[in-house]
């Protein structure tokens, strides 16, 4: 390993700190944790699909004699360009999770909503949990809200429709004059009962 890799690994887990929660100092039962996630939080997991996020996460820590149950909540925005027109916008995004953590011989997070820690562990690191719950809400295509309502005007939005209304056009023109004629002798037999 390279010193600058371990280097970026060291400002990792420091900037990712505030994401441990020392389970073994608290009582049981439900606990509120609050969490403002940006930019830097995913930047620390080599993320970079928008170019900002103001995300508020939520985590509800119940902790149980045998086990511990998280319920994690988070709404907030990336800014993003849309897919089709390029322009700059705030995207919504919102989701949960539950997620069970049982002890048990070794580390195993296979399971998306069972976490297994081994026994004697006294913490948990919650942050790749809210990467990947965040990071899954986000959807393969976004469109910005003035493309779907009409008030966007930009010049690519205008050269799509343009292509569209052609294609159209073209459609039309095309299967009309590629009818197979037995269609038509179908039809027939439809409109003579």
């Amino acid at each position: 390993m390279h010193p600058e890799d371990l280097g970026k690994i060291v400002v990792r887990m420091k900037k990712l700190n505030e994401f441990l929660i020392p389970f073994i100092g608290l009582k049981l039962g439900k606990h509120q944790f609050e969490y403002q996630i940006n930019k830097a939080f995913f930047e620390s997991f080599d993320y970079d699909e928008f170019e900002s996020a103001d995300i508020k996460v939520s985590v509800v820590f119940d902790k149980k004699n045998t086990m511990l149950e998280l319920n994690f909540k988070h709404k907030g925005t990336i800014h993003v360009p849309c897919d089709l027109t390029n322009e700059m916008f705030d995207f919504p995004i919102k989701g949960k999770l539950k997620v069970i953590v049982q002890f048990g011989e070794e580390y195993n997070d296979d399971n998306d909503e069972l976490l297994i820690l081994p026994h004697g562990e006294h913490e948990i690191n919650i942050s790749q949990i809210i990467y990947e719950m965040i990071a899954l809400s986000i959807p393969f295509r976004k469109v910005h809200p003035g493309v779907k309502d009409g008030t966007l005007d930009s010049e690519a939005l205008r050269k799509l429709n343009e292509l569209r209304v052609e294609e159209i056009k073209e459609e039309n023109n095309n299967t009309e004059d590629n009818i197979d004629p037995r269609w038509d002798k179908l039809k027939q037999l439809l409109t003579d009962k």
